[in-house]
């Protein structure tokens, strides 16, 4: 490829072609009629018909069956369980558990997630986790096991 300097530049292609000018006489090809065909609702002024507009069929938005509703104040939580905490720190000896190393293990993926320690299987080592929330069992489990389960930034479990 040669070389581009101020001697061989060169616009895009399509890039110096003109608007589309309708309603400019008939040698335009766009005159008469302006490219609205003959009558019709499109063919007046002001015409501009609503996004999804079927003719007078009822539009298919308004034809699909509505169900249930979304709640907006929900919060989502990611879930680890106790199982994948006790066989990483059985072949990792990880004793303690914080957000960022719970980040790093790939034990949940969204960067700024809530996470939510369940009780799943047993644990019998003493580990720190550190969570959002914690079920009533997983956290009786990780303190029966000589553990402790820290919330970060939340209400306590009632007890």
């Amino acid at each position: 490829m040669a070389i581009r300097n101020l001697s061989n530049l060169r616009a895009p292609k399509k890039a110096n072609e003109n608007k589309k000018r309708v309603g400019r006489g008939m040698g335009s090809g766009m005159g008469k009629t302006s490219t609205r065909g003959h009558k019709g609702q499109g063919s007046r002024s002001g015409s501009s018909l609503m996004r999804g507009f079927e003719g007078g069929q009822m539009p298919l938005h308004r034809r699909l069956p509505k169900r249930g509703f979304t709640n907006i104040f929900r919060v989502e939580y990611t879930v680890v369980g106790l199982d994948r905490l006790a066989e990483i720190n059985a072949a990792a000896s990880i004793t303690e558990f914080t957000l960022e190393a719970i980040a790093e293990l790939g034990l949940h993926r969204r960067k700024n997630s809530l996470v939510k320690v369940l009780n799943n299987g047993e644990i019998k080592a003493a580990i720190t986790v550190h969570a959002h929330k914690f079920s009533k069992t997983a956290k009786e489990a990780i303190e029966k096991a000589g553990g402790k389960a820290i919330l970060v930034g939340g209400e306590e479990v009632a007890a």
